[in-house]
């Protein structure tokens, strides 16, 4: 069958979104060039703040996110893919713009999590994210016990993922990541979701003792998977 063309809306942040295609990459079996998938990507810094916006009623970033979303349809893009977990919050405006199906890190990630029969999972995420109730939702469907940080984690959190996007990728902040994630595991998670797109630039999964599910490299599978029609598109 013919390849699908995936639109990336981008530039939340601007790295994180660099990772992902990096990510996309290494999950496509290549010979040659033309073995890679086409990705129309948007990347788009300016996107209104959405941690602002979901804790402090600043600037809503969705009606930037449906125009980002309804320009790449309109360059061709078969279906939409988001690698920034909070921005999900806007899902339903941005599926509300255009008329190709938008694949949500929120669904893929769980996907993976059910699958793999974790009970309790903690959850590494921001404020907003956490706010937005996106994955506590998610997980309660699926009748699975999140695992929370403490507000004193939370905060540090958002410094360490502030200076990521600051293009600090050191030790200090790698350890101070994975202390965090330690924490969870010590309170109980089984499973452990990175449910951040900054996060996996310093995280690494070999230095934890359960399953780690990486928001960024699940969607980044499933987008080869389904523009390689290994899975089938789900209607829009």
């Amino acid at each position: 069958m013919q390849e699908l063309t995936a639109g990336v809306l981008g530039g939340m942040g601007p790295d994180a979104t660099v990772d992902f295609m990096a990510r996309v990459l290494d999950a496509t079996q290549v010979r040659s060039d033309q073995d890679h998938i086409r990705l129309l990507v948007d990347q788009n810094p300016k996107i209104p703040n959405r941690q602002r916006a979901l804790l402090d009623g600043t600037e809503s970033p969705a009606p930037a996110l449906a125009s980002m979303a309804a320009r790449l349809e309109s360059m061709g893009c078969d279906f939409l893919v988001m690698p920034c977990n909070t921005a999900h919050a806007f899902t339903a405006e941005i599926r509300a713009a255009v008329d190709v199906p938008m694949i949500s890190i929120i669904d893929v990630t769980m996907a993976a999590v059910t699958a793999s029969g974790s009970q309790s999972v903690g959850l590494l995420a921001s404020p907003a994210c956490l706010d937005a109730s996106v994955y506590q939702d998610a997980l309660a469907a699926a009748g699975l016990e999140p695992v929370l940080q403490s507000l004193e984690e939370l905060a540090e959190l958002t410094a360490l993922i502030a200076a990521i996007k600051l293009g600090d990728y050191g030790p200090g902040v790698a350890s101070s990541m994975l202390a965090l994630a330690e924490s969870l595991v010590e309170q109980g998670a089984t499973g452990l979701i990175v449910g951040c797109t900054e996060i996996p630039l310093v995280l690494n999964p070999d230095d934890l003792d359960v399953p780690v599910f990486s928001s960024t490299a699940l969607l980044a599978a499933a987008t080869v998977r389904l523009a390689k029609g290994l899975d089938p598109l789900p209607r829009s």
